[in-house]
């Protein structure tokens, strides 16, 4: 340990460790902008100088090791003449239109101008001006004549989003940072830039001119796009949603959120949104109250299990529901005697079931997986699925932790990898097998040797008809290396529907096969949400009733219900999320309910009553929480173990479909968002094949092709890659294709 003095207070620091670094630790402020905790450290806006007793001139504190028994004054004279003269030198360019810069209210220039400036600029030259730089649909470059080059987002992108997007071109006042030519930013993280930047210069696209800072309530949050859970901060005005930033949550999120996180905001109040109650009479839709929608789900209900049986209804539930909702849902169904309950929408493998001891779940903490040596990853799209997740094992994986994928198609992870093997998803079993079986080479080796290894299991895994075979070998594999074995969930609250246990009867893809009289859709958008899409449109028109809790209409939707009820999204409402290491995290409504929307907890509740139920009397989510769950047991029902001994069933034999859920076309307030459609990432994409199997099909790259899956056609254009496995079809799960079959499924590709 070192020791240091800042300011006359002592400290004592580890080898290595900078001045700024020291008074973070010991609390005292130093002025700075390109300094940054999570970035490499550049010092090239000096602003931090500080005085270094010896030294013989200011220092800058982000770069400065610190030495034994140096002493270090950060507001003397001298360190304050530095600080006055770092400023006005990046005055000198600045243009002063602050009361009319998006970043007024919350700009590091301004607030470090007052308290480290001049009170005037000595320069009279004419200052210079920079043009604007189109860096996509979410990040607005348009006023980069306030840049200071701090190059905090430069070095974002490289080090964290994995590939540098932006760059400093030029040299001296003629330095601009511009996006490589002909190009956006198109990392999934990019909107992280603009918290990173200092002053006005890059700032959010669809936020623009929206809202001063100082007119915006902050709200703590929780993200419902994925099964990380990370933490938010949503900002709101006038009882909408104006802006999504994040949390600072080290063991979770760190100070990073996803795109997808911060822009799906912009989905919430599309013209699509679900405003009152409707009931369909003679195939026209009729706007109702609360009462008389809830008196029709009541006598429908009975009605169909008089007259058939309550085996004749099955409930359709989002995994992204809330703890709360998901509860009071399986409560109503045990009350009403409805056995058939599913969340696993775009599962088609159920040999797990009754198998399994506990939830499953990541198998760690998030910050423990990301310190393992060694991690191998099973058919999972990474950057789509757990974008931020994907951002720790990047840098993991710049510190020597060794990292393997087995996948369908080769991601560009923009991290070195130890092996990324291409194999079809048929084989993926036996691969796991046939490493399990060599274990002091490649792969295996890597997890045997490592102090802390780690085996994940994707989406296209759990979605894959072999899952519980593929999901066996992992856990062989897991248990013959002494790795930690967990899963990805895919949504936010899959681990929590595990922990309840909520789901029984039918299976959705059961239910397909044989359909129901009535089914409930507990924010359930079939056409996209459940696999076989064109399947579950089919199922749910030969069903007598179908009741949407929705916040949002669709087309499909309107054709196969018969009442819609609005339910308000997680911004407008209180619940809590189970994440992917088994954190449980509750949250507020944000703001209130739009229109005649109710929060589906409410809604439920209602029912309960109306139903004339026992234990449906809670006047918060709070007490349905403490009922649901007993947090001190939480831990003890997280277990990835399961017993299931049996054979794979997929054979190589045909064409299959891979490459997951689009990453902006996960849930319906995502796939709502304008910013987030707008990117490349949202495109609907081509089908992509390895030459051979082209060749093989007889097919031409840059074709049109009829895809079929079932009964369901689509016409889709063809491109060779060869990173593919042969006879595999690389088609993203999209609105444009929605209508197929399941993803890991046979698919069957013809010219059109």
């Amino acid at each position: 340990m070192l020791q240091i003095e800042i300011d006359g207070k002592q400290i004592e620091v580890k080898q290595g460790a900078t001045v700024m670094e020291a008074a973070h630790e010991l609390g005292t402020y130093i002025p700075h902008f390109c300094y940054h905790k999570k970035l490499s450290i550049a010092a090239n806006c000096r602003m931090c100088l500080v005085e270094v007793e010896k030294a013989p001139k200011p220092l800058p504190a982000c770069a400065t090791p610190v030495t034994d028994g140096m002493i270090v004054h950060t507001h003397s004279p001298k360190a304050k003449q530095a600080q006055e003269g770092v400023m006005e030198f990046l005055l000198i360019n600045h243009p002063l239109d602050c009361p009319i810069c998006d970043q007024g209210g919350e700009c590091q220039l301004q607030d470090l101008a007052v308290g480290y400036g001049k009170s005037s600029s000595r320069y009279q030259e004419e200052k210079r001006s920079v043009v604007g730089k189109n860096m996509g649909p979410l990040v607005s470059a348009e006023e980069m004549s306030r840049c200071i080059h701090c190059t905090r987002c430069v070095r974002f992108t490289e080090e964290i989003a994995g590939v540098q997007e932006i760059a400093m071109a030029n040299r001296g006042e003629f330095s601009e940072i511009m996006p490589f030519i002909g190009k956006a930013v198109e990392t999934e993280l990019s909107g992280n830039v603009i918290d990173l930047c200092p002053v006005g210069a890059l700032t959010s696209k669809p936020f623009r001119y929206d809202a001063r800072s100082w007119e915006l309530s902050r709200r703590k949050s929780i993200s419902a796009h994925d099964a990380l859970g990370s933490n938010l901060i949503v900002q709101t005005k006038e009882h909408t949603v104006r802006r999504v930033l994040p949390l600072e949550n080290e063991s979770i999120n760190e100070c990073w959120i996803a795109d997808r996180d911060r822009f799906a905001y912009e989905g919430l109040y599309h013209e699509s949104r679900l405003k009152n109650p409707k009931i369909k009479h003679g195939g026209e839709w009729h706007d109702v109250d609360w009462p008389t929608a809830l008196e029709y789900v009541r006598k429908t209900l009975d009605c169909i299990q008089k007259e058939d049986s309550k085996d004749a209804v099955g409930i359709w539930a989002n995994p992204m529901n809330t703890v709360e909702e998901l509860y009071l849902a399986k409560k109503l169904a045990d009350g009403l005697g409805i056995q058939h309950f599913d969340t696993r929408l775009q599962q088609q493998d159920n040999r797990l079931t009754g198998t399994l001891k506990g939830a499953q779940w990541l198998g760690q903490s998030i910050e423990d997986f990301g310190r393992a040596d060694a991690i191998l990853v099973v058919g999972a799209n990474l950057r789509k699925e757990q974008p931020l997740l994907t951002a720790r094992l990047r840098h993991a994986a710049k510190t020597d932790a060794q990292i393997s994928i087995i996948a369908s198609s080769k991601e560009e992870l923009y991290m070195p990898l130890l092996a990324h093997e291409t194999v079809h998803p048929a084989e993926w079993a036996g691969r796991l097998k046939a490493i399990a079986q060599d274990l002091e080479n490649g792969i295996a080796a890597s997890l045997k040797n490592a102090e802390k290894a780690a085996i994940v299991l994707g989406a296209e895994v759990q979605n894959h008809p072999d899952y519980a075979a593929i999901y066996a070998a992992a856990q062989s594999l897991a248990t013959a290396t002494g790795a930690t074995f967990g899963i990805l969930p895919q949504a936010a609250n899959s681990v929590g529907a595990d922990i309840l246990a909520v789901n029984s009867g039918n299976t959705v893809q059961e239910m397909l096969a044989q359909p129901k009289k009535a089914v409930l859709l507990m924010n359930v958008e079939p056409e996209i949400d459940v696999a076989r899409g064109g399947k579950a449109v089919a199922a749910l028109k030969q069903a007598q009733s179908v009741m949407a809790f929705t916040p949002f209409e669709s087309e499909t939707l309107r054709e196969v219900c018969d009442v819609m009820l609005p339910i308000a999204p997680f911004t407008e409402t209180s619940g809590s999320f189970i994440n992917m290491e088994g954190r449980l995290q509750s949250f507020h409504g944000v703001v209130k309910g739009f229109a005649d929307s109710r929060p589906l907890w409410k809604v439920l509740r209602v029912l309960g009553n109306v139903f004339e139920l026992p234990g449906f009397e809670f006047d918060s989510s709070e007490q349905v929480l403490r009922e649901a769950v007993n947090k001190d047991a939480l831990a003890e029902k997280l277990n990835n173990q399961t017993t299931w001994q049996g054979e794979s069933v997929q054979t190589a034999s045909g064409l299959i479909r891979v490459g997951g859920v689009g990453i902006y076309h996960s849930d319906a307030i995502v796939r709502r968002s304008a910013p987030l459609q707008a990117t490349s990432h949202a495109k609907a994409p081509v089908a992509r094949l390895h030459p051979a199997t082209l060749a093989e099909l007889g097919l031409q790259e840059g074709a049109i092709v009829e895809a079929g899956q079932g009964m369901d056609f689509i016409r889709v254009a063809v491109e060779a890659d060869a990173y593919l496995p042969e006879k595999v079809v690389h088609l993203p799960l999209h609105t444009e294709n929605a209508v197929l079959g399941a993803l890991m499924d046979s698919i069957e590709l013809g010219r059109a």
